[in-house]
This record gives structure tokens, sequence and C-alpha cells, in this order.
């Protein structure tokens, strides 16, 4: 049998919280454990749920998602959040990530997206959306000759980061050991001023230092 990952929604519309949860129920690999519709909601019960994946909104009465994050970060620092949100603008994405999301959605991805983001999450991975087709602000961004700071095989580690890959499948993919990927990842945080995965990914996707396909087009 299939261990399916547990899944915690947080969103304060109820209608979508149903929708997501039949969604999410009928995937064969997830299910949804518990739900609330606020942050304080959300940590009072994620003290015992066991839940594998948080599905969190930004924009909610009392306690934001944000905030959450970071309070979930203390709590449950191992618990990996999602952002599933309907804003766009770029301020938002760095704030998510920043608190401690491992990625960040938007609302009218398709289900498919947000099935991927959540395996992707759980297994260590990032799960960015770098473009929406009425917002310009996420593809917003800065760019610079990344072989000023990065080496070539550090280039390719960043831009498997960015896909959402874990140690081992980036490993897999680039036919070296993870010993040598964890190398990479260090000397990629230390080159680019960073402390996370997330926090390198974003930073790759704001100064264009890989190419990046948006999750959704």
């Amino acid at each position: 049998m299939t261990t399916k990952l547990r899944v915690y929604l947080c969103d304060d519309h109820t209608i979508l919280r149903e929708g997501l949860r039949n969604l999410l129920n009928a995937e064969p690999d997830l299910c949804v454990i518990g739900e609330g519709a606020d942050g304080d909601e959300a940590l009072c019960a994620l003290r015992t749920l066991p839940a594998d994946v948080v599905l969190m909104d930004i924009h909610m009465p009392g306690r934001d998602g944000i905030e959450t994050i970071a309070s979930l970060q203390s709590m449950r620092k191992d618990l990996p959040v999602l952002v599933l949100t309907m804003y766009a603008q770029e301020e938002y994405l760095f704030r998510a990530i920043q608190a401690g999301a491992k990625g960040y959605l938007l609302k009218d991805s398709p289900i498919g997206a947000v099935v991927e983001g959540i395996r992707k999450v759980a297994s260590g991975g990032s799960a960015l959306q770098t473009g929406h087709r009425p917002h310009a602000d996420l593809n917003t961004v800065t760019t610079y000759d990344s072989t000023d700071l990065l080496s070539p095989r550090e280039v390719e580690v960043l831009t498997v980061l960015v896909e959402g890959l874990s140690n081992k499948s980036i490993s897999e993919k680039l036919y070296i050991s993870e010993t040598t990927v964890k190398l990479h990842i260090s000397n990629i945080y230390r080159k680019l001023g960073v402390r996370s995965r997330s926090q390198a990914v974003v930073h790759a996707i704001r100064h264009q230092l890989v190419p990046v396909d948006p999750v959704m087009q």
C-alpha cells in the first residue's frame, strides 16, 4: 500500500477548502487530514496533527499566512508549507519565502500544478510559480552575468534546484554524488549570500541566473 502524503489546508474560504479537499483526496498519494480558516486555528491543530505538508493562503482574518508560516518555523521547522494565494506580486513571494515557505503558487493554477507542488515540497524540493498571465510582477527581474559568481557546474546545480529537485534527484540527474551536490549547494549559498534552498531559488529567479519555465503557461 502506498503511504499517502497528509495535507493540512489553511484558507478562510470554506468553498475553496471543500473543493481542494475533494480534488486532493482523489489523488492516490494524497489525503487531507485537517483544515482551518485562519492562522491561529492552523497553529493549534498542527501542534499535534501529523501533517506532511501545509497548503497555506496568505490573506486571512487575524494571523495571516506569512505570520503563520514564521510561527510554524519555530514550532515545526521540518513541516513544509506551500503557499496558494491570489497575490502575484513579487513582494508577497519574497515575504513568504523569507518566512520559511517552500513553495508559492497562484490560486488559478491548474490542480495538477498544485498536486505536483505538494509532492515537490514534501520531498524537499521547491515549487515556485514564476509567471502569471494577468500580472507582470513575477516576471519583473534584474539581470547580471551569473558566470561572475558561479562555476558552470554550480549553474547546473542551481538550475535543477529551481526545478524543485531533491539532492538525491540532482545527484542522479547530473551523475554526481550526493556529497558533491551538497558541496556545490554550500558554495552556491556562500556566493549568492543566501542561507537556504528556497532563498537560493528565489534569488536565481529574481536575477535570471538560470533559465526558468513558469509552473503554468
